[in-house]
C-alpha cells in the first residue's frame, strides 16, 4: 500500500473517532459541557502520558516551547468548550460542520501571524465557506443564534491552535503535544467541574470515558496520517466526519438536517475541495519547474 493510501485510511479512521467522540458526548446527556470536556481530556491525558513514557521523551516539552506550548493549549481549551457546547444544542452535523471552518480561519490567521501570503483562490473559498456557514445558521438574530455562533468561535479557536502547532512544527513530539494539552484541560477545568459538579449514571460515565478514548484515536489517527502524506494531498478526506455525523444524526438521535443545512455543507465542502485541487495543481506544478 502506498504512502498516500496509508494516509487516506488514517484520517478516515480519525475522522470516525472524532464522530464518535460527538455522539458520545451528545448522548451523555444533560451533564455540564466543562465536566464532559474535562473527561473526554483526562482519558487522552492517560493514554498519551503512556506513550511519552514508552518513547522516553519530556512530558512537559522543552523549556524554550512553554509559551507555544501553553497558548496552543489555552486556545485548543476554549475551542473545545465550545465545541462541546454546540454539540449539545445543535444538530449533530451542524455542529461538525461549523466547526470544520477552521481549515478556512487558518489560512487567514497565517496570513496575519504567520505572514504567509493568502492565494487568490484560497480568499474565494473562504468567502464560498462563510456563504455556506449561513446556509447552516439562517440567521434570526435571536437567543437560537448563540449554539451557532459557540459553533463558529469553536473553529476560531481550534485555527488558533493549529497556527501555533504550524510554528511548533516537529520541534516537539505529537504524544507530548497531546499530553500537555488534555493535562492542561484537565487541570484548568477541574476547579470548574467541582463547582458545578452533577452526579453521573454508570451509562453516562460509560459516554464520557468511550468519548475520551475515541477522541485520543482521532487525534493519533490525525497525526500519524500527515506523517504519511502531506496535508495538501489528502486533508480533503478529514471532511467524512460531517458525513459520519449526518447518519450518526439520523439514526442515533432522529435528528435530519434541514435542506438549507445540507445546501451549506455541500458549499462548505466544495470550497474545500476547489480549495484541494488548487493545491495539488500548484504542488504539482512547482514539482516540475
Amino acid at each position: 500500500m502506498s504512502d498516500r493510501n496509508k494516509g487516506i485510511i488514517l484520517l478516515l479512521i480519525s475522522a470516525f473517532g472524532f464522530s464518535m467522540m460527538a455522539a458520545l458526548v451528545k448522548l451523555s446527556g444533560d451533564v455540564p459541557t466543562v465536566q464532559k470536556t474535562l473527561f473526554r481530556n483526562l482519558v487522552s491525558a492517560i493514554i498519551a502520558f503512556g506513550f511519552v513514557l514508552y518513547n522516553k521523551e519530556r512530558l512537559f516539552g522543552k523549556k524554550e516551547h512553554q509559551t507555544l506550548l501553553l497558548s496552543r493549549s489555552a486556545l485548543g481549551t476554549i475551542g473545545m468548550v465550545l465545541f462541546f457546547y454546540a454539540i449539545d444544542n445543535l444538530v449533530l452535523s451542524d455542529a461538525d460542520m461549523l466547526n470544520k471552518l477552521s481549515p478556512f480561519l487558518l489560512i487567514i490567521f497565517s496570513a496575519i501571524f504567520l505572514k504567509e501570503k493568502a492565494r487568490m483562490y484560497q480568499v474565494l473559498a473562504i468567502i464560498i465557506a462563510f456563504i455556506g456557514t449561513l446556509f447552516i445558521i439562517k440567521p434570526a438574530f435571536s437567543l437560537e443564534l448563540i449554539p451557532y455562533l459557540a459553533g463558529i468561535f469553536s473553529a476560531v479557536f481550534a485555527a488558533g491552535a493549529y497556527t501555533l502547532l504550524r510554528v511548533l512544527g516537529d520541534k516537539e513530539k505529537f504524544y507530548t503535544i497531546v499530553f500537555y494539552f488534555s493535562f492542561f484541560t484537565t487541570v484548568t477545568l477541574l476547579p470548574f467541574t467541582i463547582a458545578f459538579y452533577e452526579p453521573m449514571t454508570g451509562m453516562q460515565w460509560v459516554y464520557l470515558l468511550s468519548a475520551g478514548a475515541f477522541a485520543t484515536l482521532g487525534q493519533f489517527g490525525l497525526t500519524i496520517a500527515y506523517k504519511y502524506a502531506p496535508a495538501r494531498e489528502i486533508s480533503i478526506f478529514f471532511y467524512s466526519t460531517v458525513v459520519y455525523s449526518a447518519l450518526i444524526s439520523i439514526f442515533l438521535f432522529g435528528q435530519i438536517p434541514e435542506i438549507l443545512s445540507i445546501l451549506g455543507y455541500i458549499t462548505i465542502f466544495g470550497a474545500s475541495l476547489y480549495m484541494f485541487m488548487k493545491n495539488n495543481k500548484e504542488a504539482k506544478k512547482a514539482e516540475t519547474d
